[in-house]
C-alpha cells in the first residue's frame, strides 16, 4: 500500500477523491487546495510523520505544477 501517493482509503467508489474535489472546485479553488496541502504537510513534517509528510507535501507541489500546465500560473 503506497500511502503517499494512492492511498486506499481515498480510491473508495468509483472515482478518487482527487478526481472529485478537482472537478468541483475549479482550476483556481483547485490550486489553492494543493497549495494548502503542501503547506498543512511541510508544516507538520517534524512533528507527525517525518519524511512522509514531505513526500506528500511533495506529491501535492508536483501536482500543482502539471496542474499549471508549463509550471507557471500566469492566472
Amino acid at each position: 500500500m503506497d500511502t503517499v501517493t494512492r492511498p486506499e482509503h481515498y480510491r473508495k467508489g468509483t472515482i478518487e477523491a482527487i478526481d472529485y474535489i478537482r472537478s468541483s472546485l475549479g482550476r483556481d479553488l483547485f490550486l489553492g487546495y494543493l497549495e494548502g496541502n503542501v503547506k498543512k504537510y511541510l508544516h507538520r513534517w517534524r512533528y507527525k510523520n517525518g519524511v512522509e509528510d514531505l513526500m506528500k507535501a511533495s506529491w501535492y507541489l508536483d501536482l500543482m505544477i502539471r496542474e499549471t500546465g508549463d509550471g507557471s500560473d500566469k492566472a
